[in-house]
């Protein structure tokens, strides 16, 4: 049941979220905040792939093109899959992950879509 007067949900941006006693709970991406709470910086910042999808900490990507690696003779070759990543604070560009070679990776995520 979507209510009219409910906010778009601040972590994935979708409309059909709805009031459940003293909080909104948004059901695309399970996302509750309370009702009289006013969104931060954080809680707005969605991190979204190369297809738009809503990537959160802890999801699998695929490498979509071959890219040269800074530091290591090794490059990512396209469908590399980086697991368990972690998005950066503040930046909405950028995902850190590592693959089964090479640890400690920053991606821009341009160049990802979720697994």
């Amino acid at each position: 049941m979507i209510s009219p007067d409910a906010p778009a949900c601040p972590l994935c941006g979708m409309e059909n979220t709805y009031p459940d006693n003293g909080q909104f709970i948004c059901p695309d991406c399970a996302h509750e905040w309370p009702q009289n709470a006013a969104p931060s910086e954080e809680a707005t910042m969605v991190v979204r792939d190369v297809n738009g999808n809503v990537l959160g900490s802890g999801d699998s990507v695929v490498v979509i093109k071959d890219l040269k690696v800074k530091g290591s003779s090794i490059p990512l070759k396209q469908g590399t899959v980086i697991r368990n990543i972690r998005l950066v604070d503040g930046d909405p560009e950028h995902i850190e992950g590592s693959s089964d070679k090479i640890k400690g990776l920053v991606l821009k995520v341009c160049f990802l879509r979720k697994a």
